[in-house]
């Protein structure tokens, strides 16, 4: 990500003044956390101040604090919107629209002497990506628990569907489990 400054490069003579706070700083400071991912650094150096500035200034102004962290749960709740968006899709599956360009060198030639190229056939198509399998099993187990899990139950019955181990005493499995290490060598 590039970013580029509006304020001249500082030299002796023009020192770059940092900013008093006030509700314009709080403002501009808030709407770039608001809008982007910003990191707190990349938004200390677009406002012109240090980053020990901006973590006083959480600390001293409450109002300020204040403006940040709803900003930070508004860009959250836009981010939650376009999630559950790309979700529906993946769930439900979409049609996209794929083109392929077949060309061939052409007699012009760009600024470098590479011939320009000509397109010969270009062929649009529409093509539908399946719905997700794993996003579907997401979307069940996190929306309706009761119903779909994603776990796997062993019962240990016997064929008349009583448990095998429930009356035994631990003597009597470690006399089977012996037995049945016999057998097997």
């Amino acid at each position: 990500m590039t970013i580029f400054f509006l304020t001249p490069k500082p030299t002796k003579s023009t020192p770059i003044k940092m900013p008093k706070y006030g509700k314009s700083i709080t403002k501009r400071i808030s709407d770039l956390v608001r809008a982007d991912t910003y990191t707190i650094s990349e938004i200390c150096n677009i406002v012109n101040i240090n980053r020990t500035t901006y973590y006083a200034w959480l600390e001293e102004y409450p109002e300020f604090a204040q403006a940040i962290k709803e900003a930070e749960d508004d860009r959250m709740q836009v981010m939650v919107k376009e999630a559950k968006k790309s979700l529906l899709k993946k769930i439900k599956g979409y049609t996209v629209e794929e083109t392929k360009v077949v060309s061939i060198p052409g007699k012009k030639k760009d600024e470098n002497g590479d011939p320009l190229p000509i397109i010969k056939e270009q062929t649009v198509k529409e093509v539908h990506v399946q719905p997700d399998t794993a996003a579907i099993i997401f979307t069940l187990t996190n929306g309706d628990p009761d119903n779909w899990q994603n776990k796997q139950y062993n019962e240990h019955v016997g064929k008349d569907g009583k448990d095998l181990f429930g009356n035994k005493s631990d003597e009597e499995l470690d006399a089977a489990i012996s037995d049945l290490q016999h057998k097997l060598e």
